[in-house]
């Protein structure tokens, strides 16, 4: 018989994939010797079986459910279902990785009509009792059955008003009664049946709510952005209740050992008196720092603080801790490794290494690759923020700067920002939600009336590397009207408002941003130990000096993919280009093509005196013509003036060159069988610029040629022999023996299924994961948007196979290339050059099937360094 749930005393921290993060670290806890409320884990298992089961439970699991609460009730004293002291618990999802607020969570389930006189007369705290069961009812009607939460908010919100009271501790008993009973009528309307009364029924119904909130969109969305497979599961804690809403003794808070924003050493946290633990994330209400506890309740701080050290040298890790206070006594309810923005990863991951905690490779793998990106995101103009207005003050919640058009919801914000329009945008709330999440990721910034340090948006928005600043209780918010009031000023739907997260000051309008500044201090010395550990070389993709430049002072080593066409483009070019695409004989197109030589050559040198003797693959012109061709009427007549041609023959040449299907069209190598001059005059230019550069300032450049797709060897060698032709001419003439290499781009299938051919004319292969995925799976990049979220909403892919490379299926292209290729040609150099460089997945792939560099976008580079150490260092160990 398989086992499907574990008491806490039967785990460890080793065994988190079976019972989640937060079900082996209560664990752990327990084998510790720590104050903690009891329970037991239905195991991640148990969530793929009940999705295999058609989202059933077994017998076999209820049964094993219910062996366990009859062993709960044992240690607690107490009867599940109970009408005069019943044991209350709490059902929470606790997946393998962290996931804050990605998942559902119940609380005082095991509450009815009856058994809550029995709790009020037991605890002798009607109030309590009754708010309890309300917070019941709502987690259980929202979480379980779907009811929507603002239904019961409005209802809380108008009593409130009603009474001119602001918090719901402002609230008496009677008034919980009250709520209680429109809850009620609340869940019948939506539900057409009553509450349920019954406690056993309603365990397994939060049992399954919870497992199904595994495949929630916003959990699927969370899961797509930071690659968890969604055959992981969730493992389900269920918990004996501890209560912070028991009065002035009581409370409940979230702490970290260290602060999540900065990485500086100390307890950092927040609590609140005579409160559950959602109110402190869901930022209903302003939480305390966690100092004030010292004066509050001095006992149960001395206590907390001895076993938060505790806990974190156990761990050898900065600690995200939840605990409660009930009357007097504390409680941890879980800790876990805690979410912080890379800022603080790697001054705690140094800092560990100075303490002698951790090791320099630990160090490097403690830092999660695709954090780097907030380093690298731009900060204020100081002389642009001096001039700035500041309009509020609120909670630094997550660092980083961020100024955008102000937009009140996700799906606004989601449509406007980043994978929308591509406007800046700053998400203003009242609060967010765990639903806010696609929206907070295509936002700039976020700016929270409500919550505190670590509120929803706080911890969400570190964990994305976004700006946020949170509770500013002065922000009045209209989501409904789409306005805003802050500082005397009124803020409407597309007016601009800047944040500054290290700060907390909120500015007027749109304030200058500049690059931040890398490579110092901590950030040089985990750069220093991931360029130790790792094997494969970074480069970048980069078709400017600037970007080239970029890149060097951010630690690529070369240039894998200059995208020559990208030169063509400026206005002093582009009639050159066209010229040459309307021209009738080789020597016109030659004439033409002459006249770009100077262009493309000054733009090479520059390009390798950005570099400093650093290698560069140059790929020759790639896209289909008909890109150069002029689009507006006024063009047209320009260039039909140049050539001597009608304004109709202009338009005819130029429809003519229209293609279907592009992307497997005339482009790529196809360009140069055709047009054997374009071919010869980007050798010319290249081979001069780098044979001029070596002469003036003693580099040793060897040029690397790259041909792109090709899908047949006798194409590669069609177009190489041009190259070598012309290359050797301009030897000859320049009196030079510089080297250079002749390399092609595996980009269609065909020519990785035929490599062992390939390679016997390529010197190198250089990996178009672009176009090979496209071609791979027979989809266009510019279009799979459409129609990918449909697939992921139906299980279909996981991901976006353009952002995270299919390992599966183009990656065994991949695979199988380099191993062709290299039984052809054991020297064979193999890099990759698609958007997926920077990919920390797919750098890991890189690393184990042997390829030599990754190329990505400047930005990307440190992501890739440590990415490429972090695979070295992890595969070493398996």
């Amino acid at each position: 018989m398989a086992k499907w749930v574990y008491k806490f005393e039967e785990g460890r921290a080793s065994m988190r994939n079976l019972l989640g993060g937060k079900g082996c670290n209560l664990a752990e806890m327990t084998y510790l010797g720590l104050p903690i409320p009891q329970g037991f884990t239905i195991t991640t298992e148990a969530c793929t079986e009940y999705h295999k089961n058609n989202n059933a439970l077994t017998q076999e699991m209820e049964d094993q459910i219910l062996e366990d609460l009859t062993w709960l009730e044992g240690i607690n004293g107490k009867k599940f279902g109970d009408v005069n002291d019943p044991l209350l618990v709490s059902v929470r999802s606790g997946a393998r990785v962290s996931m804050p607020g990605m998942m559902d969570t119940i609380l005082n389930l095991g509450l009815n009509d009856v058994a809550v006189e029995g709790f009020a007369k037991k605890t002798n705290n009607p109030r309590f009792a009754y708010d309890s069961y309300r917070r019941f009812i709502q987690m259980f009607s929202d979480v379980v059955m779907g009811v929507p939460k603002s239904l019961f908010e409005k209802e809380i919100d108008a009593l409130k008003a009603k009474k001119g009271v602001k918090y719901d501790i402002d609230l008496d008993t009677d008034d919980m009664k009250s709520l209680i009973a429109t809850f009620k009528q609340i869940y019948k309307d939506n539900q057409h049946e009553d509450f349920p009364q019954d406690a056993k029924t309603q365990l397994f119904e939060a049992v399954r709510a919870v497992f199904r909130s595994w495949d929630n969109p916003r959990a699927i969305v969370y899961r797509r952005m930071n690659d968890i497979p969604g055959d992981w599961g969730t493992a389900v804690n269920v918990q004996t209740m501890v209560f912070g809403n028991m009065g002035n003794t009581s409370g409940t808070g979230v702490a970290f050992t260290r602060n999540p924003a900065t990485g500086e050493k100390g307890i950092f946290g927040e609590y609140l008196i005579d409160a559950q633990g959602e109110d402190v994330v869901a930022g209903v209400r302003t939480p305390s720092p966690i100092s004030q506890l010292e004066k509050d309740l001095p006992e149960c701080y001395k206590q907390f603080m001895e076993l938060a050290t505790k806990l974190e040298n156990h761990f050898h890790d900065m600690q995200d801790m939840e605990f409660t206070i009930q009357e007097g006594k504390l409680y941890f309810l879980q800790t876990r490794n805690g979410k912080r923005t890379a800022q603080a990863a790697i001054k705690i991951a140094c800092d560990l290494v100075d303490e002698g905690q951790i090791d320099e490779k630990e160090a490097v793998c403690r830092i999660e690759a695709k954090s780097l990106d907030q380093l690298l995101h731009p900060t204020f103009d100081k002389d642009a923020l001096k001039a700035g207005e500041v309009i509020g003050h609120a909670l630094p919640a997550s660092p980083g700067a961020a100024a955008g058009k102000i937009y009140f919801t996700a799906e606004e914000a989601k449509a406007a920002g980043k994978g929308g329009r591509g406007e800046r945008v700053v998400l203003v709330r009242l609060e967010t939600s765990p639903e806010d999440i696609e929206g907070m990721h295509a936002s700039e910034g976020i700016l929270t009336a409500r919550g505190g340090m670590t509120s929803h948006a706080a911890v969400v928005a570190r964990g994305m590397g976004t700006c946020c600043v949170s509770g500013c209780t002065e922000l009045k918010v209209d989501e409904e009207k789409k306005v805003c009031e802050l500082g005397g000023y009124t803020f409407h739907e597309g007016d601009y408002i800047s944040l500054d997260g290290n700060t907390g000051n909120i500015y007027k309008g749109d304030i200058k941003t500049v690059p931040a500044s890398t490579n110092t201090g901590d950030f040089g010395r985990i750069m220093g130990w991931a360029d130790k550990y790792r094997k494969l070389r970074v480069r970048t993709n980069a078709d400017t000096p600037a970007d080239a430049a970029n890149a060097v002072r951010l630690g690529a080593e070369g240039i894998g993919l200059c995208r020559t066409e990208h030169m063509f483009f400026n206005e002093d070019r582009i009639p050159k280009i066209r010229r040459m695409i309307l021209s009738d004989t080789v020597e016109e197109r030659e004439a033409a093509l002459n006249q770009l030589i100077p262009f493309q050559k000054g733009d090479f040198k520059a390009m390798y005196k950005a570099l400093e003797g650093r290698p560069m693959v140059v790929r020759y012109l790639d896209p289909p013509l008909h890109e150069f061709v002029p689009k507006t009427e006024e063009d047209m007549e320009q260039l039909a003036k140049d050539m001597n041609l009608s304004v109709e023959e202009v338009k005819t040449r130029c429809d003519e060159l229209h293609e279907f299907n592009p992307m497997m069209g005339h482009r790529g190598c196809r360009l140069a069988v055709t047009y054997p001059e374009i071919a010869k005059m980007q050798t010319r230019a290249v081979m001069e610029a780098a044979i001029e550069v070596n002469a003036e300032e003693g580099y040793s450049i060897e040029p690397d040629i790259m041909i792109p797709l090709v899908g047949e060897v006798k194409e590669l060698k069609f177009v190489k022999d041009v190259v070598v032709e012309t290359a050797e001419a301009v030897k000859k003439e320049k009196n030079s023996d510089i080297k250079y290499h002749i390399g092609t781009m595996i980009e269609i299938p065909r020519a990785a299924l035929t490599a062992d051919k390939i390679a016997q004319e390529a010197e190198f292969f250089s990996f178009g994961t672009n176009d090979l995925t496209q071609m791979t799976f027979g989809f266009s990049r510019d279009d799979a948007g459409k129609f990918l979220e449909s697939y992921y909403q139906n299980k279909i892919y996981e991901f976006d196979p353009f952002a995270k490379l299919d390992q599966e299926g183009v990656g065994q292209l991949v695979q199988m290339a380099v191993e062709k290729g290299r039984k052809t040609r054991p020297d064979l150099h193999c890099g990759i050059c698609g958007e997926h460089g920077g990919d920390p997945s797919t750098i890991d792939f890189c690393h184990r099937v042997g390829l030599d560099y990754v190329s990505c976008s400047p930005f990307r580079v440190p992501i890739a360094r440590l990415a490429a150490a972090q695979a070295a260092i992890n595969n070493e160990k398996n």
